[in-house]
């Protein structure tokens, strides 16, 4: 790409710091190290015409986990580190709407359901087994019980006859959540390059020479906050995880409201505008959802049809107006990455489905890294 001399004055030359990625981390951690460092120079690159993993294609939910994937952390950590994992969640979730207030992300606390099968006996009795459990544990952060089971007054079919009910689950409208951050962002004199791919870098110990599909620079710090694509870049422990979206068209006199997770977690629909949006379904081909290549596959789509048709819209017509997938980063471990590489090169990644929830706080941990 031929630059002018305008062009490499104004946006690459003495940069302070660059970000690669414009999602929830990169924009947060921007945004830390802008108002730590009001007169430095903050360049940010984004490979996609907008923020291309999954910061502006998630389906907005604003929650730390169901009972049943609390359960399944309880598997991977300690009990210790599942609390702080929860923690971070709930901690990430206040920092995002005190950065750009409800309003601007459309935050509605309408709460949040967990569907079981029919047929999943062991899951349904160990939540409901559990549960006091959890509530327990939970109760030094909200000072009440956090879960409870209802009776399924929404119509659904071909699940048990009571789901698990968190007080404390919201959603928000994440189009408005990222437009929001990105004006923020930009109102603080940061600069963003969209549709530049960053393919190599090296750290000379005094700065870092950036090498993209359009041009080269030299920045004195550089933040990959990349996460699902962050393998291209550096050697972490973390795997790309296609999920898969649908949307329906307006229903007239949707009942349905709320956020909602079913199997744990691995499906999760919720209302938007009149709508039912659903996702998930990786876990029906683990192998081929572990790309970062986006798209979709029959298997899937066609499972999120069946669901809905059969338990969740079960006599209600319906018919499908969008389909879509966002790429996250996720591991053995759900607790995410955040480290320095090397001399000037740091990692914010690995948020393991999360990333409404931790991106905020991830992002200003990743910027709190820089002495």
């Amino acid at each position: 790409m031929e630059l002018s001399y305008w062009e490499i004055k104004t946006w690459l030359s003495n940069i302070d710091y660059t970000i690669v990625g414009s999602g929830i981390v990169g924009l947060n951690c921007a945004l830390q190290l802008k108002l730590r460092y009001p007169k430095s120079k903050i360049l940010v690159l984004e490979k996609g015409l907008l923020p291309q993993g999954a910061s502006t294609k998630n389906a907005g939910f604003a929650c730390f986990g169901s009972i049943s994937e609390i359960l399944d952390d309880f598997r991977q950590h300690t009990e210790e580190e599942t609390i702080e994992l929860i923690k971070k969640r709930i901690d990430g979730l206040q920092l995002l709407r005190e950065t750009l207030g409800d309003k601007a992300i459309g935050y509605q606390e309408l709460g949040g359901y967990e569907l079981y099968l029919e047929s999943d006996d062991e899951l349904y009795f160990s939540c409901l087994t559990k549960k006091e459990k959890i509530n327990k544990l939970l109760y030094p952060i909200f000072k009440s019980d956090t879960f409870s089971f209802k009776e399924n007054s929404f119509g659904f079919k071909n699940i048990k006859p009571k789901v698990s009910y968190n007080q404390y689950e919201g959603q928000i409208d994440t189009g408005k959540m990222m437009e929001a951050l990105l004006q923020r962002v930009q109102k603080e004199g940061v600069k963003i390059i969209n549709n530049s791919t960053v393919e190599i870098f090296s750290d000379d110990s005094n700065t870092v020479r950036v090498k993209t599909d359009n041009f080269e620079f030299s920045t004195s710090k550089l933040l990959i906050a990349t996460n699902g694509f962050a393998n291209s870049l550096i050697g972490e422990h973390l795997k790309p995880a296609r999920a898969q979206v649908l949307v329906t068209k307006p229903i007239e006199n949707l009942k349905i409201k709320g956020t909602f997770h079913l199997d744990k977690g691995y499906y999760y629909f919720r209302n938007i505008d009149n709508r039912i949006l659903f996702g998930g379904g990786r876990h029906l081909d683990f192998k081929t959802e572990e790309t970062t290549e986006f798209g979709q596959t029959k298997i899937i789509q066609n499972k999120l049809e069946d669901l809905l048709k059969t338990t969740i819209l079960p006599d209600t017509p319906f018919e499908i107006d969008h389909r879509w997938s966002g790429i996250m980063g996720v591991g053995k471990q759900k607790k995410p990455i955040v480290k320095q590489i090397s001399d000037n090169v740091y990692c914010g990644v690995r948020l393991g489905g999360m990333g409404v929830a931790i991106g905020s706080l991830v992002g200003r941990e990743l910027a709190d890294l820089i002495p």
